[in-house]
């Protein structure tokens, strides 16, 4: 029986890690693969005991992208049809409300950067590539890319890599802020685990309520202070905000994890 082309693990206490298993294919992202996140990422929506999610790809390769030769010959339905289970795998992993960390290894291309640029933290290796190759084989950015890209590195920087199409290495996606982390290569894969680990002892509720928001802005001042009343009222009256409390009385570091400040 061959392996799955998405394998699920748990590398550290309370954090799942989704890796692309196609080595042979750099990890291309086909149907099979779009359909095991969507799996896999129901599953882990509905699993209490993970509070963050590491995504990346197997043999230091995140991904080579999209599965182009899958895309050849489509008929209009059927490439609607593709790209509305993209937007399903977009979706989830954008409303997770789970920490999710990106780790790019080796090579990240097209859809591969898409999704990491729906995680909400991306750790690169000094010497990876990341590629737009877009409109090099006349196919406009897909996977959300024209929203999250410019929310990242600002609208004309996005243009200039969307158009250059010339590989951006580790230490220029730091600086340009497509990445928040840069470690040597062979360390991306411990770090990104590592980091997904610290961001699970975070509160959990008001983790998901901030995330929520900053994936969806409020259109004016006035929906973002009701939104503020909203959330703050709900986390005012929570276990974390008492735990929180709790520690910051005893001096102690909180434990969002077992809230000993509960028992008080």
């Amino acid at each position: 029986m061959s392996e799955p082309v998405v394998l699920l693990d748990h590398p550290a206490p309370r954090v799942a890690r989704l890796r692309i298993n196609r080595p042979a294919q750099r990890n291309a992202i086909d149907e099979a693969v779009r359909q095991g996140f969507i799996d896999h990422l129901d599953a882990l929506g509905r699993d209490a005991s993970v509070r963050a999610l590491v995504i990346g790809g197997v043999q230091g390769v995140f991904s080579a992208g999209g599965d182009v030769p899958s895309m050849l010959g489509l008929s209009e339905a059927q490439a609607r049809a593709r790209l509305g289970h993209v937007q399903q795998v977009c979706q989830r992993v954008a409303d997770l409300r789970l920490p999710v960390v990106a780790a790019m290894e080796g090579v990240t291309a097209g859809a591969a950067v898409g999704l990491s640029l729906l995680a909400d933290r991306i750790v690169i290796g000094r010497e990876a590539r990341v590629l737009f190759p877009f409109l090099k084989i006349g196919l406009v950015p897909d996977w959300g890319q024209l929203l999250t890209l410019p929310r990242r590195v600002g609208l004309p920087v996005a243009r200039r890599l969307l158009c250059g199409g010339e590989p951006v290495r580790g230490e220029e996606a730091l600086r340009l802020g497509l990445a928040d982390e840069l470690c040597e290569d062979a360390q991306v894969m411990d770090r990104a685990v590592a980091l997904a680990g610290e961001l699970a002892l975070l509160p959990a509720e008001p983790f998901a309520r901030m995330k929520q928001r900053l994936q969806h802005p409020s259109a004016t001042l006035a929906e973002e202070l009701q939104r503020d009343q909203d959330d703050q009222a709900a986390c005012l009256l929570g276990a974390d905000f008492r735990e929180g409390f709790a520690a910051f009385r005893e001096k102690r570091a909180p434990d969002f994890i077992h809230r000993p400040g509960d028992r008080a």
